[in-house]
């Protein structure tokens, strides 16, 4: 029998980026935007405030848009400041283009559905990523199944603990595993 886990996201990952106003290198969005049209081109853009001073930095998510071209909701969604829309901060692009990373440490949860499965000799595991959430595959082991990480990489050696995937390392897609006791 196949066991679901899924990483699910707790809240917004704080933003790896200096302050240009102190020496802090950490900011909280709080899906707050600022959208500015300018004939038919249109900016978007995230704001956070610095966790050190309070300063606010604005991330581009939209630049030089033609109007036309962004769809109708998303437009809306920036307008009423809807939080859920921070998840852009998860595109890749978005990232690139306002040079950050991202801090999801105590952001997400692993939800295993119970721990009826921690007694068998056998378990199959299906790892799904609600969000792109960088986390080490050791890591999510050994809290799902109630192990020390250095019990985990004993398993992987031993050859007890295989997947598909390099479980070295950090994964933010879905990846199944088996474990033999």
């Amino acid at each position: 029998m196949l066991n679901s886990w899924v990483v699910m996201p707790t809240c917004l990952p704080l933003v790896l980026r200096r302050c240009h106003a102190c020496a802090s290198d950490r900011f909280r969005a709080n899906g707050k935007f600022r959208v500015n049209a300018n004939h038919k081109l249109i900016d978007a853009w995230l704001l956070a405030l610095c966790t050190a001073c309070g300063e606010t930095t604005k991330l581009t998510v939209l630049e030089r848009m033609n109007v036309r071209s962004v769809r109708r909701e998303l437009l809306d969604r920036m307008h009423d400041n809807d939080p859920g829309l921070a998840e852009l901060l998860q595109d890749p692009v978005v990232r690139r283009r306002n040079r950050i990373a991202l801090d999801w440490d105590g952001a997400w949860r692993l939800d295993t559905g119970g721990s009826d499965h921690l007694d068998r000799e056998v378990i199959d595991v299906l790892v799904r990523f609600a969000a792109r959430i960088p986390v080490r595959p050791v890591r999510l082991i050994a809290d799902g199944c109630g192990l020390s990480r250095t019990e985990v990489e004993r398993l992987i050696e031993e050859g007890k603990l295989v997947s598909a995937v390099r479980l070295s390392g950090k994964l933010s897609g879905d990846f199944t595993f088996t474990l033999k006791r």
